[in-house]
């Protein structure tokens, strides 16, 4: 009998694995085959039925586990925020401010963020803003999105004024007003997408300015 449980349970468990691997990687596959299909025709062209021929599944699926084109809108954006490294863009920042003392150094890696993240979360972001007037069921979901962001730059900007970095006369919510600003997909698609700045020049430029604004 002992032989026979000691059998059992590893196999078990190398199935829950595979299953859960297998899991991901058709999520991560919806979720390209999404953001490619949304980015070349538009919000409103992009149909499920499309996306989940693309990505080999049954619309059911995509609908079980995204529940629409929001939902696929929102994955899209939450795996932008990763970001290309080897943990989380949002663990990495947060680590940032807990070992670094010199401020300027904390600003200048977000601005190296920037460059890592704005390619990648972006062009969505401005296709839900783009889309959100004619689409309601969109509204909400930029709302939701523009919220989260704000929440995450507030979290940055306390951090900033706990540890005493701020110049006199700013507080934490003027300097989340600031990193908001600097963050968004808007000034990406003005100085990146319509004036041609490189992403590298990008990410120096908003460091520079949230340096010159904050400390």
């Amino acid at each position: 009998m002992g032989v026979g449980s000691r059998a059992v349970k590893p196999t078990r468990a190398y199935d829950g694995r595979l299953r859960r691997e297998q899991a991901r990687r058709t999520h991560d596959r919806i979720v390209a085959v999404a953001e490619r299909h949304f980015l070349r025709h538009g919000y409103r062209a992009t149909t499920i039925t499309a996306i989940a021929e693309a990505a080999g599944v049954s619309v059911d699926t995509i609908y079980k586990s995204f529940g629409g084109k929001p939902g696929l809108i929102r994955a899209i954006r939450d795996r932008a925020l990763l970001g290309t490294g080897s943990r989380p863009a949002e663990q990495r920042s947060d680590a940032l401010q807990e070992r670094e003392q010199d401020p300027r150094k904390i600003i200048e890696r977000w601005g190296d963020f920037v460059v890592e993240l704005a390619p990648l979360g972006a062009p969505i972001l401005l296709l839900v803003r783009d889309a959100a007037s004619t689409h309601p069921e969109l509204k909400a979901l930029r709302q939701e999105l523009d919220d989260d962001r704000l929440r995450r730059m507030t979290d940055n900007a306390r951090r900033l004024a706990a540890a005493g970095h701020l110049r006199r006369g700013i507080d934490a919510a003027s300097a989340a007003d600031v990193l908001w600003t600097y963050s968004s997909p808007e000034l990406y698609e003005l100085l990146v997408l319509r004036r041609g700045m490189t992403i590298k020049a990008f990410g120096r430029f908003v460091a520079d300015a949230m340096i010159a604004a904050l400390l």
